[in-house]
């Protein structure tokens, strides 16, 4: 056969195409670059994996390996805990939370109406599965959110449809955490819309009014508020007046969070281009159109990350509730182990705790990333 084509010109026949080294390309390039790329990176790097090697194992051996996970429990309820003492400093002694792990995600609520808290963590769960999908963002997701939160305060409270009435008093744990972080974000982030907005009007008196309340909110401390909120404002109601207590905290979280958020939100209008606004009133839009259609679309997206930060901030920043005696998922941790019986095993509580708040905000960061990487790539077709 010859190796000329039909026209004279030498035939290329392709070869099989090679792949690259994985010198070059790859987790062993990779390594090689980071990780030893000269002798004394390879020092710092084998001394670390050592290091992380043995801590590995250390706490296998401990969380697993040489673990307690249950201890028998007398006709009255007392737990003997000899077995976990015994090995304490070389297993973990997981029955704490074997045994205690309805009142620390519950509280004082009623032992045989747990499944009510426990509906209740599951629809929070649902609902926010529901609103990160992009498809659902419609009108009608304000209707599933009013539904939902609407079932869930008569799960919590009860007293009717059959269900006992449960006082705010009894409420406790991953319940109060999830109601505290939804609706204090829920609420505070329009609020953070409309006072952004506020320090960026022409009207004087608005603008004044907007950043009074961002620099007296940001100038102290959460836990001032929540003072000020649960002590100080029931003595400026009417005698025989009483506001929830829970209520009073949420009314101080939503305020917290909305002068944190708004300057986020600021952020974001500032860092727009000027032209946008520019081509926006080329258009002709209202102020509303513009602002609602054109400029805070843009600003958000390029606040995504701070937002986010945020978000994950407060929802820790519910555990100091507790400074008021509201019992959130920490402070019903805290309780678990007041026990004498239980007395010296708190690391395994507060990892528990750990994982669980882990869990939410890991959750939010990874959607959030996920949130970005889209709207980049909108943006640059």
């Amino acid at each position: 056969m010859s190796d000329l084509a039909a026209d004279g010109k030498p035939l290329i026949v392709p070869s099989e195409p090679r792949r690259a080294p994985i010198t070059l390309i790859g987790p062993v390039a990779w390594a090689r670059e980071n990780l030893f790329r000269n002798w004394w990176s390879t020092a710092i790097s084998l001394a670390m994996i050592y290091l992380i090697v043995k801590l590995a194992v250390t706490f296998v051996s401990w969380a697993f390996l040489n673990a307690v996970w249950v201890v028998p429990v007398s006709p009255t309820g007392v737990a003997n805990t000899e077995a976990c003492r015994a090995i304490k400093g070389v297993g973990a002694c997981w029955a704490v939370i074997t045994e205690k792990h309805r009142f620390i995600l519950f509280g004082t609520y009623p032992y045989d109406e747990h499944w009510r808290p426990l509906i209740v963590c599951l629809l929070f769960i649902g609902l926010f599965i529901v609103s990160a999908m992009r498809r659902f963002w419609r009108w009608e997701l304000s209707l599933v959110w009013i539904g939902t939160l609407t079932l869930i305060g008569v799960l919590m409270w009860g007293g009717i449809l059959g269900l006992s009435y449960v006082p705010q008093e009894r409420w406790g744990g991953l319940p109060i955490t999830l109601i505290l972080a939804t609706f204090g974000l829920a609420f505070a982030f329009p609020l953070a819309i409309m006072v952004a907005l506020g320090r960026r009007s022409n009207l004087p008196a608005i603008k004044a009014l907007c950043v009074l309340y961002v620099e007296l909110i940001r100038g102290v401390p959460l836990i001032s508020l929540l003072f000020m909120a649960s002590v100080m404002f029931p003595l400026f109601l009417p005698e025989g007046l009483n506001i929830d207590k829970l209520l009073r905290a949420q009314v101080a979280i939503i305020l917290f969070a909305g002068a944190y958020l708004a300057e986020v939100v600021r952020a974001g209008l500032q860092t727009l281009p000027r032209g946008q606004y520019e081509a926006a009133d080329a258009l002709g839009l209202s102020y509303w159109h513009k602002t609602g259609f054109i400029i805070l679309p843009q600003a958000l997206r390029l606040v995504i990350p701070p937002l986010v930060n945020t978000f994950i901030g407060f929802f820790k920043d519910t555990s100091l509730v507790l400074i008021i005696g509201i019992f959130d998922l920490l402070t019903a941790g805290k309780t678990a182990i007041i026990e004498p019986a239980w007395q010296g095993f708190g690391v395994e509580v507060y990892i528990t705790l750990g994982l669980i708040y882990f869990c939410f905000c890991f959750a939010m960061s990874k959607y959030s990333s996920g949130l970005e990487a889209e709207f980049n790539r909108h943006r640059n077709r």
